[in-house]
């Protein structure tokens, strides 16, 4: 019986380091008030993403600009039925979007680093 519990055991822990290496730091976008655009700072080790979740209507204009020391912080933007945003999917690697969202709901930007670890600042505007 014994013999049992230490591969139950190994397999959970490379179950549960696989999870936390993948771990994602989500946070819900607060705009202070009157203001129109957030600035957020923050920073991604490869192989993990940052996400910002924000509600915004139909028809309001999103301008998303981010930067980093070494050139290697990137977003993506989903809205809220999940589906990328033209121009600011996954794959078009992104520093700078601007467009009008197709509806109401909470959008999603995940930051990524292009390679090793990204420290970055991140502005969000709504209009």
């Amino acid at each position: 019986m014994r013999r049992l519990y230490l591969p139950i055991l190994l397999t959970t822990l490379l179950i549960c380091s696989a999870v936390t290496a993948h771990a994602w730091k989500v946070q819900r976008v607060k705009f202070a008030r009157g203001r129109t655009t957030a600035v957020l700072k923050g920073a991604v080790v490869r192989a993990t993403k940052d996400r910002y979740i924000l509600g915004a209507h139909g028809g309001q204009t999103m301008i998303v600009h981010i930067t980093s020391i070494e050139k290697n912080a990137v977003f993506s933007i989903a809205g809220p039925d999940g589906s990328g945003l033209p121009g600011a999917e996954e794959e078009a690697d992104a520093s700078d979007w601007t467009g009008e969202l197709p509806m109401n709901g909470d959008y999603s930007i995940s930051v990524s680093p292009t390679r090793g670890n990204a420290t970055y600042t991140l502005e969000v505007t709504i209009r």
